[in-house]
């Protein structure tokens, strides 16, 4: 469940840097929301098995 979580966050993070190296910061920020929202969903989900 961490491995999930971790590579989630790492590929969004990544992909946030990218943005922002290209100045789209409301993308970047809308990647990291959408990432800390499927990290959480990853989470809750594993807590309810």
């Amino acid at each position: 469940m961490y491995q999930k979580m971790y590579s989630t966050l790492f590929n969004a993070i990544t992909d946030a840097l990218e943005q922002l190296e290209r100045k789209n910061i409301s993308s970047a920020e809308d990647i990291l929301k959408a990432a800390q929202c499927a990290a959480e969903e990853i989470y809750i989900s594993w807590d309810l098995e």
